[in-house]
């Protein structure tokens, strides 16, 4: 259960340091790069704890994935980018891969 809170804590992290890219300004502006760089290494220390004991495919197939949802979902909140039917079909089809990777896999350690 502990690895599943660093992982969760590692999408937050990934998300807000992807998020925070757009801001940044390709690095021209301090507080949106300092969130970038931050949220990276913290994303990718809590990503190192989760691998002492789930699957490394897993971990990283449920980090990128849950973090491609949360990344478009902020997009369009926070700047206002319009998701079409493909991309918003494509990303249920992620969210939904997540869920039978969690579900039904056996390779996933509960």
């Amino acid at each position: 259960m502990k690895n599943y809170l660093f992982l969760a804590l590692a999408i937050v992290f990934e998300v807000i340091a992807t998020t925070s890219l757009k801001a940044s300004g390709q690095f021209t502006k301090f507080w949106p790069s300092v969130a970038v760089v931050i949220g990276y290494l913290i994303s990718f220390y809590c990503l190192s704890i989760t691998l002492t004991k789930l699957p490394l495919g897993i971990s990283y197939a449920i980090w990128s994935g849950l973090g491609i949802v949360l990344v478009s979902i902020l997009g369009l909140l926070v700047y206002k980018q319009k998701l079409d039917l493909p991309a918003i079909l494509g990303i249920a089809l992620i969210l939904i891969g997540v869920l039978v990777i969690n579900l039904f896999s056996k390779t996933s350690v509960h």
